[in-house]
């Protein structure tokens, strides 16, 4: 991959952990200033299950993260962009729609058939 390419790889995966990292920090300030001892258990209730979903959201975009940083690190080695089961290119188009990619669309595929397989 040349290195205007993996430029435009590290600052796409740079800019997505930095909009993630700010929506963590908007949903704590939302949890501390919305946090509320409600009389009505209805109330209280709505709110606990507010907050769940929202803490789901983040653990996803936790995940999230630590997959660009891997990226960022792949990047970093120049590894970035080649899958890691076969060792071909993952391919520019593939990376555009999933940055955090590591398997080409081939490993990728039979992976998600051999994992409905299993699960049936």
């Amino acid at each position: 991959m040349s290195p205007g390419v993996e430029g435009h790889f590290r600052n796409i995966l740079r800019e997505w952990k930095k909009v993630l990292m700010e929506e963590v920090d908007r949903t704590v300030h939302h949890m501390q200033d919305e946090a509320a001892n409600f009389p009505d258990p209805n109330d209280r209730a709505t709110q606990e299950s507010e907050f769940t979903m929202e803490l789901r959201a983040r653990d996803r975009e936790r995940k999230l993260i630590k997959k660009i940083d891997e990226a960022l690190v792949a990047l970093d080695s120049h590894e970035y962009g080649y899958c890691e089961q076969c060792g071909e290119e993952i391919g520019i188009r593939r990376l555009e729609a999933r940055p955090t990619a590591t398997l080409c669309i081939e490993c990728k595929t039979l992976a998600e058939i051999r994992e409905k397989h299993l699960s049936s």
